[in-house]
């Protein structure tokens, strides 16, 4: 971290708007495009990331400095993220599947890491089921393990898998229809 960003994160945590706004202005971009991960819709992404930004600016005196800044301050939006889809209509869905595999040995999994396809990787997830989309997200994207998905959501390391396994196979076939047409 630069001595201007821990400059910034002090007065922040001063209270002090103007540094409020340099660090919103700095991080909602980057910001933006987790909520859109987890968000049904571009108006529940501005929400959590509101909410997300409040909850930052509150708890900024938790940041410690012992790791990145930008990677506490998204893991306080994702944790926002997933609090707003338990709080949705019907909350996140998953099926309880307990020691079912799902095998997909022809889904190449560098398709997730490609970031020239990203944008149009977020569309296509925003097709999928939530509880697919959630946990694809916890684990590829912000590297999340199987058993804190579970503790985080509420549902078994079987599920966390077989969700992920689930997701995957959903997403190769929202690919494979959008080349084909």
């Amino acid at each position: 971290m630069t001595d201007l960003q821990q400059q910034i994160i002090e007065r922040c945590k001063n209270g002090e708007r103007i540094a409020q706004q340099q660090l919103y202005e700095h991080f909602k971009g980057k910001m933006f495009a987790v909520c859109l991960r987890y968000a049904n819709s571009r108006q529940d992404a501005e929400d959590v990331l509101q909410e997300g930004f409040v909850k930052v600016f509150r708890d900024l005196h938790q940041f410690r400095a012992e790791g990145s800044f930008e990677g506490w301050m998204r893991r306080v939006i994702v944790n926002v993220a997933l609090q707003h889809l338990r709080k949705q209509k019907g909350g996140l869905q998953f099926s309880e599947l307990e020691n079912v595999e799902y095998k997909l040995s022809d889904v190449d999994n560098s398709v997730f890491e490609e970031n020239e396809k990203a944008a149009a990787l977020v569309k296509l997830m925003h097709k999928m089921p939530t509880g697919f989309r959630t946990v694809l997200n916890l684990y590829v994207l912000e590297d999340y393990s199987h058993q804190e998905i579970a503790d985080e959501l509420g549902i078994s390391v079987g599920t966390s898998k077989s969700q992920l396994n689930r997701a995957k196979a959903f997403l190769k076939g929202l690919l494979e229809k959008s080349l084909a047409g």
